[in-house]
């Protein structure tokens, strides 16, 4: 898939290194989560959050744009749920020594305790974008709506029926509404403590899922 000179790719395993450079220039420090809680800064390396990314890759699924010159311009880190990894991830999450890491993750495991989406939507996995990301120079040209197209496609072809994400600002949470996703639970950042509540124009962290047909 390509447009304007930008091609969509799987991410190949010589390439993690360079997608987690990518990431920790243009997503790790930007996240309004991350930024609330000050995760880590621009470019600094971030030793949870990159173990969580190369998990991901590793699953296969992952996405990435390129520009004409071959480099990345933006990502889609696409990761398999199976049901009960959730729950194995929080007890794992109570060992971690890194609060700003657990906080993070802490309140995406709350508002996916909300739902039990494979019981209502009567599945054993779900395909999940876990992070959509734009290089810098790169935004405010509907980069992330190609990525998210590309995603659907992804998943649909892999025969997964329900493809859920974890939208944390208001720029992916229209790219997911564009794409026909729906809101199953949400967190409203008034609820967080001040310290760690992320700046407007970001005002929920919200659970979206979209039905593949």
């Amino acid at each position: 898939m390509s447009s304007d000179c930008l091609t969509v790719v799987d991410v190949s395993e010589e390439r993690f290194d360079e997608a987690i450079h990518h990431l920790k220039w243009n997503f790790f420090a930007d996240e309004p989560l991350n930024n609330a809680v000050g995760l880590c800064t621009k470019g600094e390396p971030q030793y949870e959050l990159e173990r969580h990314c190369l998990l991901t890759l590793k699953q296969g699924y992952s996405r990435m744009l390129l520009d004409k010159k071959g480099a990345i311009a933006g990502m889609a880190l696409n990761g398999i749920l199976k049901k009960g990894e959730r729950e194995e991830a929080e007890r794992r999450l109570v060992e971690l020594n890194d609060k700003k890491f657990k906080t993070i993750f802490g309140l995406l495991y709350k508002v996916n305790e909300k739902v039990d989406l494979f019981a209502k939507y009567n599945v054993d996995e779900l395909f999940e974008c876990r992070i959509l990301s734009v290089d810098e120079n790169h935004r405010g040209k509907g980069l992330a709506n190609i990525l998210m197209a590309d995603c659907v496609e992804i998943a649909k072809n892999a025969g997964f029926k329900i493809f859920k994400a974890d939208a944390t600002g208001v720029y992916s949470q229209r790219v997911c509404l564009k794409h026909g996703f729906q809101v199953e639970a949400e967190i409203p950042y008034t609820e967080l403590e001040e310290s760690i509540r992320p700046a407007p124009p970001h005002q929920a962290l919200k659970l979206m899922v979209k039905l593949l047909d």
